[in-house]
């Protein structure tokens, strides 16, 4: 089992709107069966207006199939894509962790 952990140091101002983000999208993968997603923001972290999600899979291979879509339906593909749409305008930069859980 891997923890994927995607680290968003956002753009001032602009944190709820990412969470909002997220939380839909959160939302969306657990109908389409792709597990929940914890999503997280900064009290005391190494800058300010970071949040952070993580979700468990089962290997590299199966996060790979969820980036593409696949088990999606075609609307779960359109509303995600609608969810995700201008991110970009709400992040400076981020990042992605990958750990082995071992126990």
């Amino acid at each position: 089992m891997l923890l994927i952990r995607e680290i968003m140091y956002c753009k001032p101002g602009k944190v709820r709107s990412l969470v909002e983000k997220f939380v839909a999208m959160s939302k969306l993968s657990e109908k389409s069966g792709m597990g929940k997603m914890r999503v997280m923001t900064d009290l005391s972290a190494e800058r300010y207006w970071t949040v952070v999600s993580e979700m468990e899979v089962g290997s590299l291979k199966a996060f790979e199939e969820m980036f593409q879509g696949m088990g999606q339906s075609e609307s779960d593909q359109k509303e995600f894509e609608n969810i995700m749409k201008g991110y970009h305008d709400l992040v400076d930069h981020g990042r992605r962790e990958i750990y082995k859980i071992e126990a």
